[in-house]
């Protein structure tokens, strides 16, 4: 029951909350960003949801206008701009990505959203059945360090969530996730 309908209820619920409280942040991020080189605010890619359909992904852009999307594991390879670096820094970047909670194309928690091109991932996926679930802002891998980590280990910690996913994993990963965003943030 909480698969199938407590989740997308708590996620609606939630998305519209802090969107709502998070809205003169954004107002101001968006300003800084345009402010920086009058390029658009954000960055809207395509990436890949459930059962590896893919949806339109926003987030505030951080790097210069045109810049090409490259795996986590490659973002040492990209320009960040000066101000793109501090929301990068507090994820505030990812503040946009509650607009695709609230569409039904993301959830709080689940697999995070791949590009399309990385295949092997989206594969795996689909063998260990996590292809199957919204992709979250944030999830069971993202809390087990994410970033660097090899797809083999991101899609099976994919798979771990969909096996054990309940309202008590979700409440696990909230919890893992707050910790996380109060340590003091990389530096890029």
């Amino acid at each position: 029951m909480y698969r199938y309908f407590f989740k997308r209820l708590i996620d609606i619920v939630a998305s519209l909350f802090l969107l709502l409280l998070s809205f003169p942040i954004m107002i101001l991020v968006s300003i800084f960003i345009y402010l920086q080189d009058f390029g658009p605010v954000f960055f809207v890619h395509y990436r890949i949801g459930k059962n590896g359909s893919e949806f339109k992904f926003y987030k505030f852009r951080s790097m210069p206008v045109n810049t090409a999307n490259v795996e986590s594991k490659e973002v040492d390879k990209i320009t960040i701009t000066r101000f793109g670096k501090v929301i990068r820094r507090t994820n505030l970047d990812e503040l946009p990505q509650l607009i695709n909670i609230l569409k039904g194309d993301m959830s709080l928690i689940g697999p995070r959203p791949c590009i399309p091109s990385q295949k092997n991932l989206i594969h795996l996926r689909k063998e260990n059945g996590s292809i199957m679930l919204r992709p979250g802002l944030t999830g069971w891998a993202q809390v087990h360090s994410y970033d660097f980590m090899p797809e083999e280990e991101k899609a099976k910690l994919d798979g771990q969530y969909f096996q054990r996913l309940n309202f008590w994993t979700d409440l696990l990963t909230i919890y893992k996730t707050l910790r996380y965003l109060t340590k003091r943030p990389p530096t890029y």
